[in-house]
């Protein structure tokens, strides 16, 4: 009988402020907000011991933080999409879900609203 196995890790980031341009409404644009983005990733890391066999977490800030500074998006679904492809270019990672929250869009009334997103390679 072999040992157990990892088939998936999950690579997560949760509640990763991000401020954006971003919206479709006039008084939207021109100007930056605060999204809250979650994001998890599988990616196969059976038996990882050194930063170098799996997905470091910085990876997944950086790239929120170049999909932000590629200017204005209009939509959520946009950002997190863009940030999920960005994900996916780790060969590693299978599978990227990607939720964008945004905290002012019907505020006082809600706390957030967003998307949430899954691409699979």
């Amino acid at each position: 009988m072999s040992g157990p196995k990892v088939a998936m890790t999950k690579v997560f980031v949760s509640g990763l402020q991000v401020q954006a341009q971003i919206g479709v409404y006039r008084h939207e644009i021109g100007r930056v907000q605060p999204l809250v983005v979650d994001v998890e990733l599988d990616v196969p890391t059976a038996g990882a011991e050194r930063l170098a066999d799996t997905l470091n977490y910085e990876t997944i800030l950086k790239a929120a933080q170049a999909v932000a500074a590629e200017g204005h998006i209009g939509l959520v679904e946009t950002f997190a999409e863009r940030l999920a492809r960005a994900c996916l270019d780790d060969a590693r990672v299978t599978r990227a879900r990607v939720r964008v929250e945004k905290p002012l869009a019907l505020a006082p009334h809600a706390v957030g609203a967003g998307v949430e997103i899954t691409l699979v390679r």
